[in-house]
């Protein structure tokens, strides 16, 4: 057992194979987020995040699936909601600052995000909710150069196996 880990044993699932989908290109949908080609045309989007613990993505935890995403381009909204492998993770507000930083990148900044913990699923999923939705909060949190190392480092995950 690895020391330190809150969930150092995780169970882990086959990514499934995704092809891009047509659909008109000024139109932007859920599977655009999840993992089709992003707004911009890059190919990685939130499912191939690398969760901040384990060597494996948040999609082959199931902390977050193409059913966790919604887009709304009427009002110009993005929501994402993931499920932390355990109730007391400690690494839940990274999970979110990465899903926040990821769209920032790679989409419109005209869209509002919204990133919440699924209810039920985090003993201080409040708290959590509040810190990520809080843009000064947020942008204080990026600025820490020890989290900002860790947030990058499961931005630019290559796993050899999700592609």
């Amino acid at each position: 057992m690895t020391v330190g880990m809150i969930n150092a044993n995780p169970v882990v699932h086959e990514r499934p194979e995704r092809a891009s989908h047509p659909h008109a290109a000024d139109v932007l949908d859920p599977l655009d987020v999840f993992g089709g080609l992003s707004w911009c045309g890059a190919s990685d989007t939130v499912r191939d995040i690398k969760d901040p613990e384990h060597p494996y993505s948040l999609e082959q935890l199931s902390v977050l699936s193409e059913e966790s995403v919604s887009v709304d381009e009427t009002l110009g909204r993005i929501q994402i909601t993931f499920t932390p492998t355990v109730q007391h993770c400690s690494m839940a507000t990274v999970i979110g600052l990465c899903l926040r930083l990821k769209l920032m990148q790679n989409f419109p900044p005209h869209f509002k995000v919204d990133i919440k913990v699924a209810p039920g699923s985090l003993a201080n999923e409040e708290s959590v909710n509040k810190q990520l939705n809080d843009k000064e909060r947020v942008a204080a949190a990026l600025e820490n150069p020890n989290l900002r190392q860790l947030v990058d480092e499961c931005l630019c995950f290559n796993d050899p196996y999700s592609r």
